[in-house]
């Protein structure tokens, strides 16, 4: 299946794939057959291959309330600490994960509840495995409550990519491996959690999207005194 956050790219590789080889059937010859044939199904492959929209089985133990579900498919880079003052208020944990052309480029919701914030940011094109791609590449910031506590995840760009996608809003509801997105074409996904989350996950795994546990949000409880 072909995702419809792509549609508009999709159809364009498609058809300019499809022009080109129809052209090398009307008129080239030789080595120039062979080369325009070569580079009209490679498009059209690269589109097919880039915009798809695999189905997910959501794991059973993503309808918790604290479990962490990867994102998105790719690699993990980075697991380190941070301060993130815009949404989680404090210290908290960084879990990146870069995807390459190749991986699936659809985004999901990692946990389930509210959107409380969303922000969409203008900024650099650095590669996305940059230290500093997090703060300053183009990206969307999604801000969700659940019930162990808060999380935000960002939609970053990279050197490639130049197009996010985002359907969130505040006040929507999300479930755990929820397609909210994609970003195109390559680019990376940071997911923000509180400092003594329990990670499942270690830098240099590859995670699939919709499939992968990250790890689990240790619940707080509101105390109210009298």
């Amino acid at each position: 299946m072909i995702t419809r956050y792509g549609y508009d790219n999709f159809f364009s590789l498609l058809g300019f794939g499809t022009v080109l080889i129809i052209v090398t059937f009307l008129w080239a010859s030789g080595a120039l057959f062979v080369l325009m044939l070569a580079l009209g199904i490679l498009i059209c492959g690269f589109a097919l291959w880039f915009f798809r929209d695999p189905s997910r089985t959501i794991p059973p133990e993503a309808a918790d309330s604290a479990a962490i579900l990867a994102p998105a498919d790719g690699k993990i880079v980075q697991i380190i600490p941070v301060t993130e003052t815009e949404y989680l208020g404090g210290e908290a944990i960084q879990i990146s994960i870069f995807l390459s052309p190749l991986d699936v480029h659809v985004n999901r919701s990692p946990v389930n509840g509210t959107v409380e914030f969303y922000r969409y940011m203008q900024g650099d094109y650095l590669v996305a495995w940059h230290p500093k791609s997090s703060e300053l590449n183009e990206q969307s910031r999604i801000g969700v409550r659940t019930e162990a506590g808060k999380v935000l995840f960002k939609q970053l760009t990279g050197y490639i990519a130049r197009r996010i996608v985002c359907e969130v809003k505040a006040g929507d509801v999300l479930h755990a491996g929820d397609k909210i997105g994609m970003m195109k074409f390559g680019s990376r996904m940071d997911i923000i959690v509180a400092p003594d989350t329990a990670i499942s996950v270690k830098t240099g795994d590859r995670v699939v999207g919709g499939k992968t546990m990250l790890g689990k949000l240790q619940c707080r409880r509101v105390v109210v005194t009298l």
